[in-house]
């Protein structure tokens, strides 16, 4: 008979053939055969159930290590530049396994969340437990859930945030991490979608209570992937940087530029002053801080940078794209400290032309940092102790550009959207105090234009030097979109011009129309909602929305990569390149070569961010509003779905949802032509722009989700119908349909008339 293994034999025999370790090759090993096969099976099945063994595929592994080809995700650089990675199925009681990826100079170049497989080899007498050898990236990601652990007997589960989320996910008890019930985590999907039940996830990140104050912006960060730290490398590259020198640079120092921004502005990255001409013309000048001086291509600094692509900005927070000891320091343009800067001087005529424009890389010292309050208030008239010794020297210059520019917009006929902008004030530990909306000055408007025209001239400038940059391009919107603004206008009352080629200047007409009127804010929400979205392309195809025909980012490189890039641009143009150490700073023939990729990154990046701002404001909201469950609140229909209508609450701009079920008692026919709700039984017509009086039904902080019930519509209760309507094919359902075409007929005799 053959002598059966121990199970400590069996043991030691798995940890040294991580390859070859199934049943059969044990077996093999042992020179088990025959009946003795049953013993054998026996052990391995006892050695599984203590957790000594642990059964994959057919192989056995023992727990507490790991398999000699296992997947990795890489981990962010640590302070020594290394990159570490964690194993993504660790089942060992034990702590997980410290894992050095090594990379050779023909493998691919990886980051923080890429994912391999690798070769493990295990490393004795280090401060980690394997080293990792590439053998091939995965590129398939699987699903990420952000959500709330339910804690259950075995396991547990995780409700989803995302609003749109419509199925929760079963995590077994190996897989929770730990996780606590009512604990916000990042899970990922641990396998196939079955046809019954739950999808399996496993936990990869527990981040705490979602109820504490200022867990608001960090579950944004976390749902759409933000990179909120810096690497240790990054961070000390930022410290040691040392302030640029006069070497190479024109001395700006006694031109009257001073900052102006929200008073609570964390960074300052553009100077303004003007000078009044004796013709009635102005000279400008735009001063943006000198990034490219400090973040050098290819360094940690320009990558790290890269990978963000833009700062994203929260009621509570800033995750800036640059270390602070740049981008509120050195790069940030301060009141009476010696800034270097790109700067743009340009000469405008009596009538607000650009007739010419200059570059230069030069030396600033701002006079003061202005808020926009300061600024204007010193313009109306009323300075303060600051503004007072600026007046001649500063305010009334601008000003004086300001309305050449100003008359010069007016020719142009940019789109002219009013939207206002909400400002969410937090008390000191996190919750709402307030939701107010900014008041918007002349001095806003002032450094708007006075930003545009710097970025018209960087676009100009290269294009004239046949430089590769970025441009900033926003394309005319489609048929579909226009059709259905005028349809909402004609709803509304309004009219917008058919049949031509459409400019902002027929959009700004209809936008004059409901000025002033209940319908201002809707039809300028729901003219934005018809742009196409802008974005970064190395070519050229013009900004509808400014009705330029070219245009770049160059006002701030502290917060936008593009601007970065553009900088880039025209150092090289102008030669300016090199500096401390001799490199050149301008763009790159790697900037050039990625420069599509960078553009499609970049634009990206911005949609992320502003995706995450929108969900935190969302939720804010949310917050703010939880105490006032059951009340009664007044709104506008913003957008029609067949499952419901949006509303646009009045006293916060909030967005809540008013649910079919929650809209009288009878079929709703959803009509997507004319973007109207028709009841079935009383014909009651529900559609965008009507006044509606609600009550806020739920608020749920978590999600950002609002819930209304429809209490008046345009003033009047609801007609009730004879019952809820049932889904199936009825007399009044074809009535309905004979209704609605005669609301489609009253819409187009509206039309023609």
């Amino acid at each position: 008979m053959t002598q059966i293994p121990s199970k400590q034999q069996i043991m030691d025999w798995v940890a040294d053939h991580p390859d070859a370790n199934s049943k059969r090759d044990i077996a093999k090993a042992f020179g088990i055969k025959g009946a003795d096969r049953i013993e054998l099976k026996r052990l391995l099945k006892e050695l599984e159930a203590d957790g000594q063994l642990e059964r994959r595929r057919r192989h056995y592994l023992d727990p507490e290590k790991l398999p000699s080809v296992t997947v990795l995700e890489l981990l962010a650089p640590d302070g020594t530049g290394d990159l570490f990675a964690r194993p993504l199925q660790w089942r060992g009681d034990g702590p997980m396994p410290r894992v050095l990826y090594t990379p050779r100079k023909s493998d691919p170049a990886l980051g923080q969340g890429d994912r391999i497989l690798a070769r493990m080899v295990e490393a004795h007498g280090e401060d980690y437990q394997y080293e990792a050898r590439f053998m091939r990236r995965i590129l398939a990601q699987p699903n990420r859930i952000l959500g709330i652990f339910r804690k259950e007997t075995e396991g547990g589960r995780i409700v989803p945030i995302d609003k749109g989320a419509d199925s929760e996910w079963r995590v077994r008890a190996d897989d929770a991490q730990g996780a606590q019930s009512g604990e916000l985590v990042q899970a990922e999907q641990a396998g196939p979608k079955g046809r019954m039940g739950l999808p399996l996830a496993r936990v990869v990140e527990r981040l705490g209570d979602p109820s504490a104050p200022r867990s608001v912006s960090l579950i944004a960060i976390h749902q759409h992937g933000i990179p909120d730290e810096f690497p240790g490398k990054v961070t000390d590259e930022a410290e040691a940087q040392k302030p640029a020198s006069m070497k190479g640079r024109d001395d700006l120092r006694d031109l009257h530029l001073v900052t102006i921004d929200p008073a609570d502005a964390r960074d300052h990255d553009d100077a303004v002053a003007a000078e009044i001409e004796q013709d009635g013309g102005a000279v400008i000048w735009v001063a943006i801080a000198d990034v490219a001086h400090y973040v050098r291509p290819g360094s940690s600094l320009d990558r790290e940078a890269w990978k963000r692509g833009n700062s994203t900005y929260f009621p509570d927070r800033v995750v800036p794209m640059l270390p602070e000891a740049l981008s509120a320091d050195l790069c940030s343009l301060h009141e009476g400290e010696d800034r270097a800067v790109i700067a743009v001087r340009m000469r405008l005529d009596a009538e607000g032309n650009k007739v010419s424009h200059n570059f230069h890389r030069g030396m600033m010292n701002s006079r003061a940092s202005l808020s926009y309050e300061q600024a204007q208030a010193a313009a109306d008239g009323n300075p303060d102790d600051q503004t007072a010794p600026l007046i001649d020297t500063v305010i009334k210059p601008l000003w004086h550009a300001y309305g050449l520019l100003r008359a010069a917009r007016k020719r142009r006929q940019p789109l002219d959207l009013d939207l206002p902008e909400r400002r969410i004030e937090l008390t000191a530990d996190g919750r709402v105090k307030s939701v107010n909306f900014r008041e918007r000055f002349d001095a806003h408007r002032l450094i708007e234009e006075f930003m545009v025209l710097a970025n018209v001239a960087a676009a100009e400038e290269l294009s004239r030097r046949q430089r590769p940059l970025l441009f900033r391009v926003h394309e005319e919107p489609s048929l579909d979109k226009i059709d259905a603004l005028r349809e909402v206008a004609q709803a509304s009352g309004f009219t917008l011009a058919k049949g031509q080629v459409l400019q902002t200047g027929h959009l700004n007409k209809l936008l004059a129309q409901a000025e002033g009127t209940d319908f201002d804010e809707l039809i300028n929400i729901t003219t934005l909602r018809s742009m196409t979205q802008a974005y970064y392309h190395p070519e050229n195809f013009g900004h509808f929305g400014l009705a330029l025909k070219s245009y770049a980012h160059f006002t701030s490189p502290i917060r936008r990569y593009s601007d970065l890039i553009v900088h880039r641009a025209l150092i090289t143009a102008h030669g300016w390149g090199g500096g401390r150490d001799g490199k050149s700073d301008g763009l790159s023939p790697e900037d050039i070569e990625q420069l599509s990729e960078t553009a499609t990154h970049i634009s990206e990046t911005e949609r992320r961010s502003m995706a995450a701002e929108r969900d935190t404001t969302d939720r804010y909201l949310a917050a703010y509003l939880a105490d006032r469950v059951g009340t009664e609140m007044t709104g506008r229909i913003s957008g029609i779905q067949r499952f419901g209508a949006f509303i646009k609450l009045d006293e916060t701009g909030a967005d809540g949802l008013l649910p079919l079920r929650e809209v009288g008692h009878e079929y709703f026919h959803f009509d997507p032509d004319t973007q109207t709700l028709l009841g079935a039984d009383t014909g009651t017509e529900i559609s965008v722009g009507q006044r509606v009086t609600v009550r806020l039904t739920e608020a749920v902080p978590v999600t950002g989700g609002l819930t209304l019930e429809l209490l008046e519509l345009e003033g009047k209760a609801l007609p009730r119908g004879t019952a809820k309507g049932k889904r199936g094919r009825n007399p009044r359902r074809m009535t309905t349909q004979s209704r609605l075409a005669e609301v489609k007929r009253a819409r187009k005799r509206r039309r023609k008339g």
